[in-house]
């Protein structure tokens, strides 16, 4: 029912007649509607002449927007989406009118009864109710309604695929029930660049903000994932086998079933790359959940798959500054490092230990107070022209980590595995971290952190 205001004109449906002459869909009032068809795509299009500043209101059904009519239709004014009996009547309409630029007036919520001068040639047909009402009539309560197997099954189907979509248009509604304040805005992404990006989810590219997983997954459930990070240069992919490898390598660990074959995740990898035009300067990961118990997730294993812009993480002309975590590495007798898991709890407590202390990054002891690694990455040391690096009992043994230990090899620099202190740290030449997202850095300097947390 429109509103019964004094400064707005309405229009019914105006696309309707146009909607009726191409679809061909039969209606009782069709020949007298589309007899006045000119009249109808004029004032759709051109507009009525209406009071001057006064407001056109053009009531649509987005169905009968067609291809055969102009863009130019959806250039002018603005549109809104009104939703069929909304929780606060109220509220709707005081921020539909804050947002028109129009007060809002008390008389919109009630009228009289009967037709109006602005009601479609339709109107017998479909709005008896509506002439009989006086006000926005309270909601009805609907009767609980006993349903058999196949009815259950298609109302679940249909909730499925229609809750989805309330949800992402109610993510855009700018006033709730109990407030007229607008939502926060969005924070800032480092790269503002990633905020169109597009996500492999399972077998689908989705937009960033429609990218979401079932709170029931594993993930969400246990933080029970194996992921892999790669980096991307001059449109290749860094190691993508030795990756691979060691994706199903931690999928066989972690017992996890069902896992997309190979080649599936492969082919997700460069669709998510090339959707994106992700061909240099950027970094993927592929994650693969468990589904933990199939008894309990009947959805099984879920693979996302990340691609982002991605420059240097750290500064790689100077330096960055580490301090000596007192959280140290798990063991392999509790948790085996080897197994690139997404359950990063421990390298998360030493990152917190950075952050207070104001340095890039954090370095790790294993239980017996050797080095062994960052919370983020590997690590080597130079020595008397000797480059050092720990073993990797206590970390995992990374791809970047084995490339350079080969680049070592094949340039014939003395290299060796040994177990240092951080006090070894403190006197080295040289301190360098390596991974897939940091790549190698150079360390400005290093400090160690007492159990206080002073420097």
């Amino acid at each position: 029912m429109a509103p019964a205001r004094d400064d707005l004109d309405v229009l019914d449906e105006p696309l309707y007649a146009n909607f009726l002459c191409v679809t061909g869909v039969d209606r009782p009032y069709q020949q007298e509607l589309l007899s006045k068809m000119f009249r109808y795509l004029s004032i759709s299009s051109a507009g009525p002449r209406i009071p001057d500043g006064n407001k056109v209101i053009k009531e649509h059904v987005a169905k009968q927007r067609l291809p055969n009519l102009t863009s130019d239709l959806m250039k002018k004014g603005k549109h809104f989406i009104l939703i069929h009996k909304p929780m606060n009547i109220l509220a709707v309409f005081s921020g539909l009118c804050e947002d028109l630029g129009i007060p809002f007036q008390p008389q919109m919520l009630k009228w009289k009864a009967g037709p109006r001068d602005f009601d479609g040639i339709w109107a017998p047909w479909w709005y008896e109710s509506v002439h009989t009402s006086t006000d926005f009539s309270k909601s009805r309560r609907y009767p609980m309604v006993s349903l058999d197997q196949t009815s259950l099954l298609i109302s679940s189907n249909l909730l499925q695929r229609d809750f989805t979509t309330f949800l992402n248009l109610l993510r855009q509604v700018r006033r709730t029930a109990g407030s007229l304040l607008p939502p926060p805005p969005d924070p800032p992404l480092p790269v503002p660049e990633n905020k169109k990006i597009l996500v492999c989810l399972g077998d689908e590219l989705l937009p960033r903000d429609s990218a979401r997983v079932s709170v029931f997954d594993s993930v969400v459930q246990g933080g029970d994932a194996v992921w892999e990070g790669l980096r991307i240069y001059d449109g290749k992919v860094f190691k993508l086998e030795d990756h691979m490898d060691r994706l199903f390598d931690s999928t066989k660990t972690m017992a996890f079933s069902n896992v997309p074959s190979r080649d599936w995740i492969q082919d997700a990898i460069f669709k998510t790359l090339n959707a994106n035009g992700m061909f240099s300067n950027a970094h993927d990961s592929a994650r693969v959940t468990s589904g933990m118990s199939p008894a309990f997730n009947l959805y099984g294993r879920v693979l996302i798959v990340l691609g982002e812009w991605k420059p240097l993480v750290y500064d790689n002309s100077h330096g960055i500054k580490l301090v000596t975590a007192t959280t140290h590495r798990n063991s392999p007798n509790s948790v085996d490092s080897k197994i690139h898991h997404t359950n990063l709890i421990n390298n998360i407590l030493a990152k917190i230990e950075g952050n207070l202390a104001q340095a890039e990054d954090a370095i790790m002891l294993d239980q017996d107070g050797f080095v062994s690694e960052t919370n983020a990455t590997n690590i080597f040391m130079v020595r008397k022209g000797i480059v050092l690096t720990p073993h990797a009992d206590y970390c995992l043994l990374g791809i970047t980590h084995a490339t350079v230990n080969l680049f070592i090899f094949h340039i014939e620099i003395i290299g060796a595995n040994l177990q240092n202190t951080w006090i070894d740290c403190l006197i080295l030449q040289k301190l360098w971290p390596s991974a897939m997202c940091p790549v190698v850095i150079g360390i400005a300097t290093k400090n160690h952190v007492a159990a206080e947390g002073s420097l």
